[in-house]
């Protein structure tokens, strides 16, 4: 049998340095306060183009890319901030690239749903859903013939796995026992389709076993349970034991996109999740219950995450726009 369907325990804390823990909290802190201020500054009209905030999930990519080593690679979705902020992409020229301006990540002509930043490791957010498991398996083949041990991870949203690309994806990764890991953040919504409507059978990682690959179930919310299971199955990769897909199970405070009404969730839903599955706070509460930090270290980080995002949209702001004659360059390349 090579399947499980969960973890067999929960990452103890204290496992972790508390350099270790901090460095955790201070991306899930980076994470939601720029969104929350991407979503602010959205309603002013300044921002181009859609935006599709990751607020919510911060622990999914923050426990996952907390694996990583700084030459594995990922592939993101259209709600792809987290997961270039968790893979270490600059702050700044992020919030730069999501205006749209010349000193952003991708010169201004990315935008929120294409950043992408080769020199870290991100491969870009993706438009196309369920674009990112076949990049991933190019990660994954490079890596297993120039035998580099660098690992390849797909990020993709429950309604994503649906596509056909998915399903592909994870046949091949198996049949060439690929070192990639498959992600999937179930949110329960594709788009605005709850997943009882999309899917028959709610539990994604049980399609794993049909591909002969083990499929893990975690609670999206929880960091040290994130991390815990995608260490397993990128220990796994990166070792010759081919491809593993996680499941977790996640919430969005926002709609699909923003101005989305969210006419199709109950009323209250959004509410509760803040106040009961708060990933930051349930991180919080595990480490300062256990006596490892006082709660008065993690108010320093959220006060220099507030400085480091106002910063940002400031230089953001006033950064000049990308120039015509610039239009063409970094669009194609010569071999």
């Amino acid at each position: 049998m090579t399947t499980a369907i969960r973890p067999p325990i929960g990452l103890d804390p204290g496992l972790l340095s508390r350099d270790d823990l901090l460095r955790a909290y201070r991306t899930m802190r980076v994470i939601r306060e720029f969104e929350e201020r991407v979503h602010k500054e959205f309603a002013t009209g300044e921002i181009p183009g859609f935006v599709h905030l990751y607020a919510g999930e911060e622990a999914v990519a923050t426990g996952v890319c907390d694996v990583l080593k700084p030459n594995d690679y990922i592939a993101s979705t259209h709600r792809g901030h987290g997961h270039a902020l968790a893979k270490g992409c600059d702050v700044k020229g992020m919030m730069a690239e999501i205006y749209g301006k010349a000193t952003g990540l991708c010169h201004g002509k990315g935008g929120s749903m294409h950043i992408a930043d080769i020199d870290t490791g991100m491969l870009g957010a993706n438009g196309i859903v369920g674009g990112g498991p076949p990049l991933v398996c190019g990660v994954g083949l490079t890596s297993k013939v120039l035998k580099t041990h660098q690992v390849g991870i797909s990020f993709t949203g429950d309604g994503g796995s649906n596509q056909g690309t998915f399903l592909e994806s994870l046949n091949l990764a198996s049949v060439w026992d690929l070192p990639v890991v498959f992600i999937i953040e179930n949110n329960g919504y594709a788009e605005s389709t709850s997943n009882q409507f999309h899917q028959k059978g709610i539990d994604v990682a049980r399609r794993a076993e049909a591909f002969g690959m083990p499929g893990m179930i975690v609670n999206g919310q929880d960091y040290f349970e994130v991390r815990e299971a995608a260490q397993v199955a990128i220990d796994r990769a990166r070792s010759g034991g081919g491809p593993s897909l996680l499941e977790c199970k996640t919430v969005r405070y926002y709609g699909h996109f923003e101005g989305d009404q969210q006419k199709y969730r109950e009323p209250g839903e959004v509410e509760r999740a803040r106040a009961e599955r708060d990933p930051l706070v349930i991180f919080e509460k595990r480490v300062t219950s256990a006596g490892i930090l006082p709660a008065d270290q993690f108010r320093m980080v959220d006060a220099e995450v507030l400085a480091l995002i106002e910063e940002s949209v400031i230089e953001a702001k006033a950064a000049p726009q990308p120039t015509l004659e610039s239009l063409l360059d970094d669009v194609y390349v010569s071999y």
